[in-house]
């Protein structure tokens, strides 16, 4: 969980329970007049926060108030896809020699308030026939929202005075090609690899992803929570058996994952087909895969029941494959999510997660690198003080086993 260093939430907000909204509702955006050579966007519907989706009832204490950073991180990347659409059409580029998504570089600078909206300004630094390059800054009004609900935001939101940047980006554009004279190489799908595990049970029979994945958390609310997380519904699958007595570079965790219905309409005969192409699945891929993974860092590593702080720092995506074979079809199954921690230290952590297609195509991998820290021994504090589970938790987690 992160504990905010940067401005609080607006204490005038209630925050209303955001239903799981769609990815064409979680991520819309309206244009902006442009900056000189800057596209900018503003979002219109409040970012996810983690553990608001708990019920009323719930013994939760309150202490995290910064929205989820996968929002500010895809929805960049949909920034950054827009101006680049703009550009090759004011250019009259062909649909098919247009470029798509090919990594997504972010770093966050400032937690974000989920009752205020985000405006991006997206910027192309460089061009090429096959290969480009757009930077991206997201901004938060530094004033409260228009909005008494702190969601649907109103343009007049853009008007507002800007607090400093949140988080910035560069993200790279590639031309689609064929493999190289067919040379293609991967390891075995996850599928295959842990194909006993997957095979216990029905997908949609494994538990739901849980809102927090904070062992201590889990265990107050239940395993059982649903929560209302946009975009994409996500199921955990039990690797308590092949993960006990290794160490924690040797863990794994697998994540099942589909989009939240309805998917978005990719041609609606409107002309903006293209806001909802392969590109917005890539950015749903990140979205995801960016959910509860320093939480499950603190986890191994002996933190379950006293993690004071994890926060991302930066963050990358790479897609392997063209963007169109990323693309969610309800009808293939389920992706998975294969997450590994290979280097816990110095009060950081990283993940590396796999994202695996239903038929077992590495299709993208995310590198991501932040703060993962606990409550000091001495002195107390923290928001749960049964700690003595930590010792039994961490199973190899010091340094000289990670």
């Amino acid at each position: 969980m992160a504990e905010p260093t940067g401005p609080a939430a607006d204490a005038d907000v209630a925050y209303p329970p955001v239903p799981a909204l769609p990815l064409q509702e979680a991520m819309a955006m309206v244009r902006l007049p442009p900056a000189g050579e800057s596209r900018r966007y503003m979002s219109q519907r409040a970012a996810y926060l983690p553990g608001s989706d708990f019920s009323a009832e719930t013994e939760m204490p309150s202490f995290h108030r910064a929205a989820f950073g996968g929002h500010v991180y895809a929805q960049s990347a949909l920034a950054a896809t827009r101006a680049l659409r703009e550009v090759e059409e004011e250019k009259g580029v062909k649909k098919e020699e247009r470029l798509d998504l090919h990594t997504i570089n972010g770093f966050f600078t400032r937690p974000g308030i989920p009752s205020r909206p985000f405006l991006y300004e997206a910027t192309p630094v460089t061009s090429s026939r096959t290969f480009g390059t757009v930077s991206v800054v997201a901004r938060q009004p530094s004033r409260p929202s228009g909005s008494p609900t702190g969601d649907r935001y109103p343009l007049s939101d853009a008007a507002l005075p800007l607090s400093p940047p949140s988080f910035v980006a560069i993200c790279s554009f590639k031309r689609p090609e064929a493999d190289s004279r067919g040379a293609s190489a991967q390891e075995a799908p996850v599928q295959e690899r842990f194909a006993d595990v997957l095979a216990s049970r029905a997908p949609e029979d494994w538990p739901p992803a849980p809102p927090v994945d904070i062992t201590g958390v889990v265990e107050m609310v239940g395993a059982d929570q649903e929560g209302r997380f946009p975009v994409a519904v996500m199921r955990k699958v039990d690797m308590a058996a092949y993960n006990a007595g290794r160490p924690v570079c040797e863990r794994v965790e697998l994540i099942l994952y589909k989009l939240r219905p309805p998917a978005p309409l990719r041609e609606d005969g409107s002309g903006k087909e293209q806001e909802w192409d392969a590109n917005a699945h890539v950015a749903a891929h990140a979205y995801v895969a960016d959910r509860n993974g320093l939480l499950v860092v603190g986890n191994h590593v002996g933190f379950g029941y006293s993690l004071g702080r994890a926060a991302t720092l930066s963050y990358t995506f790479v897609v392997h494959v063209n963007a169109e074979e990323a693309v969610m079809r309800d009808e293939d199954g389920w992706w998975v999510q294969e997450m590994r921690f290979p280097r816990v230290g110095r009060g950081r952590g990283i993940v590396e997660s796999k994202i695996w297609s239903p038929q077992g195509v590495h299709v993208a991998t995310e590198y991501q690198d932040g703060l993962v820290q606990g409550w000091p021994e001495e002195g107390g504090g923290g928001w749960n003080k049964n700690r003595k589970k930590d010792k039994k938790q961490q199973e190899g987690g010091k340094e000289a086993r990670l």
